[in-house]
């Protein structure tokens, strides 16, 4: 289990809100109708995503000097990348948010990354498809659980194409 620390600010928060292209005022404006009836401003739904900046080491992050497989300059192989918690290659499935509470400005989340469960199907071009779930969960500074959001990866038996 990896652990690390996510500051939550109003500037990202902006950021994000625009990246998506989500007008919302309870994101950006404290003194908006629509923040006033949330209890102030919130973080849109899936900006927990933005955690991944912080963490220590994330694969998926471009280091300068180090090919980044992300690129599509090259196919993906089994040592440049992972969607699953062994650091496997392999492709993303599907990925769920479940909010406890909301993400609000001004707190700072810890982030408990683990391995969830792990399945297997059998698949028509790809041999046998193994699906592993990451799970993140996100806690306020009083340990009261924020956000859990479970990302599915899928590795495949053969290489199909």
């Amino acid at each position: 289990m990896k652990t690390f620390r996510f500051p939550v600010e109003a500037g990202q928060i902006l950021q994000f809100a625009r990246a998506i292209g989500d007008p919302n005022p309870a994101y950006v404006d404290p003194e908006s109708d629509a923040a006033t009836n949330a209890g102030g401003v919130l973080a849109p739904p899936t900006f927990t995503q933005a955690a991944d900046h912080y963490e220590p080491g994330y694969i998926r992050r471009p280091e300068p000097g180090t090919p980044w497989f992300g690129s599509g300059r090259e196919p993906i192989s089994a040592t440049q990348g992972a969607f699953n918690a062994e650091g496997g290659s392999g492709f993303h499935a599907e990925q769920s948010f479940e909010y406890h509470r909301p993400v609000r400005p001004g707190q700072v989340l810890t982030v408990d990354v683990k391995a969830g469960r792990t399945w297997q199907k059998d698949g028509r071009r790809g041999g046998k498809l193994t699906f592993s779930e990451i799970v993140q969960e996100f806690r306020d500074e009083a340990g009261a659980l924020v956000v859990t959001a479970t990302f599915v990866g899928v590795t495949t038996e053969r290489r199909v194409g």
